[in-house]
C-alpha cells in the first residue's frame, strides 16, 4: 500500500440536504495549477433524493488552450472525507487516483488511518471510469449504485474579483447584480462521485471535506 501525506485540503460542513461549496482558486506556487490545487468542493443532493453528489475541482484557471494538455497527477490522491458522528474525524472516505487514462475509486470505506496520513484503501469497493478528454462528451461509469466522472469542465464558480477589490479598497459597499464572472472561459479538472445515502449514513447530519494528498 502507498502512504501519502496532505499537501492541501479544504473543508466544508454538509447539513441535511443543503447545497454547499467552498472555493480556493489561488494557492501557493508549489501546488497552484496541479492536482494538489483544489479550487472548489461541492456537495449536494442527487436527482433521486436518495443520493449525494460530491464534486472536487482541481487545477483552476485553465485556459481553453491549456486544458487539452492538463492531466491528473498519478502521485496525487484526492480523498473525500465523511464524518457521520459529529466529531470532525472521518468515519468514511472515498478515494480517487488516476492511472493512465482512467480514474480509480475506492470506497466509501472506513479508513485505516485518520488525519493527515492515508493509505489507498484497496480493500474497499473498487470502481473506475475513463477520464473524459477535453471537448469529448462526458464519460460516466456506474458501480454498486454509485456514479463516477473525471475530466475537464468549465469552472462553475462565480466571482467578481474586480468588484471585490473595490469593496476592499473602500470604493464600493457591495457586489453588483449580476456582476462580472472573473472565471468565465476558464476550466478545471473535475472528479464527481454520486453515492447512495444508504452507503454514507443514510440520515442525519454529516460533515464532509476534501483533501489532496501527495505520495511520500
Amino acid at each position: 500500500m502507498k502512504r501519502i501525506t496532505t499537501i492541501l485540503g479544504i473543508s466544508i460542513v454538509l447539513v441535511g440536504s443543503f447545497f454547499l461549496i467552498a472555493a480556493d482558486h489561488i494557492d501557493a506556487p508549489a501546488v497552484q495549477g496541479t492536482s494538489s490545487d483544489i479550487t472548489d468542493f461541492y456537495a449536494f443532493q442527487g436527482e433521486s433524493g436518495n443520493s449525494i453528489a460530491f464534486v472536487v475541482n482541481t487545477q483552476g484557471l485553465l485556459s481553453p488552450s491549456a486544458t487539452g494538455n492538463a492531466a491528473f497527477d498519478e502521485n496525487t490522491l484526492i480523498e473525500i472525507n465523511i464524518d457521520t458522528s459529529g466529531d470532525n474525524v472521518e468515519d468514511l472516505v472515498i478515494q480517487a487516483i488516476p492511472r493512465g487514462d482512467r480514474m480509480y475509486f475506492f470506497g466509501p470505506i472506513s479508513p485505516s488511518n485518520s488525519g493527515l496520513n492515508s493509505v489507498i484503501e484497496t480493500s474497499g469497493i473498487q470502481s473506475s471510469v475513463e477520464i473524459t478528454s477535453y471537448g469529448q462528451n462526458a464519460i460516466t461509469a456506474t458501480n454498486n449504485g454509485m456514479q463516477f466522472f473525471a475530466g475537464p469542465r468549465d469552472d462553475p464558480f462565480f466571482m467578481d474579483f474586480a468588484q471585490y477589490g473595490e469593496i476592499i479598497a473602500g470604493n464600493a459597499t457591495g457586489f453588483n447584480d449580476p456582476g462580472t464572472d472573473t472565471f468565465a472561459g476558464t476550466n478545471v479538472l473535475s472528479i464527481v462521485v454520486e453515492v447512495p445515502k444508504s452507503q454514507i449514513g443514510n440520515t442525519g447530519t454529516i460533515n464532509v471535506w476534501a483533501e489532496a494528498k501527495g505520495k511520500q
